[in-house]
């Protein structure tokens, strides 16, 4: 699945990735390959994504919001400072 993290001001990360983990804002959960399309805001916490060669990635945010759709996943996040 493809995958772009934002914030308001610079790109985080733009590839594929197997699975990416976020923290909602009512529990933390994983998104894979195919999943269902969800909107649902993001709570401060760690992403972590795993790309297609396994390495683990790790994004500290303060809030955001994620969007799944059509295998594409797209994360809006404002950096933990």
């Amino acid at each position: 699945m493809k995958v772009y993290i934002l914030t308001p001001t610079s790109q985080l990360y733009e590839g594929e990735a197997r699975a990416v983990n976020v923290p909602g804002t009512q529990g933390p959960f994983e998104i894979l390959e195919k999943h269902a399309p969800i909107v649902s805001s993001l709570g401060k916490g760690i992403i972590v994504l795993t790309d297609q060669q396994g390495v683990k990635h790790r994004f500290s945010i303060s809030k955001g919001f994620v969007e799944v759709l059509n295998n594409e996943v797209n994360v809006l996040v404002r950096p933990q400072e």
